[in-house]
């Protein structure tokens, strides 16, 4: 997991990321909460998903972890509070709560560890 005190660095996806903080955005849970992952077999703790009209670093659209809501969504409106940006993979998630939903860095990562364990994640805001 993250070692707090590395620079970040920018990357694609971290440029791209930044641009949704504090907005309001619509995410497409392609993932929703209890699902397996298609290649690794982990489930979901949370709903994963995208956000239509992307195209991230990946070359899929730009992916979402929607917390606040503990139950499978089809799609969801909220405002992107932080990016988990990944130090060691140019793929960054945006973290997106309903209105009016708060959450600190340790609340974040305790939510979304089940997947970016495997990666030096760190909160940005």
């Amino acid at each position: 997991m993250a070692n707090n005190k590395l620079p970040i660095q920018e990357s694609k996806s971290l440029g791209m990321a930044k641009q949704y903080l504090g907005e309001n955005v619509a995410v497409v849970m392609d993932r929703p909460l209890g699902t397996n992952h298609p290649k690794h077999g982990f489930v979901y703790e949370v709903n994963y998903g995208f956000i239509p009209g992307t195209k991230a670093p990946d070359g899929e659209e730009l992916d979402a972890y929607f917390l606040g809501i503990n139950k499978p969504l089809d799609k969801a409106d909220g405002i992107c509070i932080a990016i988990a940006h990944r130090r060691d993979n140019d793929d960054d998630k945006l973290i997106v709560v309903p209105e009016g939903v708060t959450l600190t860095n340790e609340e974040i990562m305790g939510a979304i560890k089940f997947q970016e364990q495997y990666f030096d994640t760190v909160i940005l805001r």
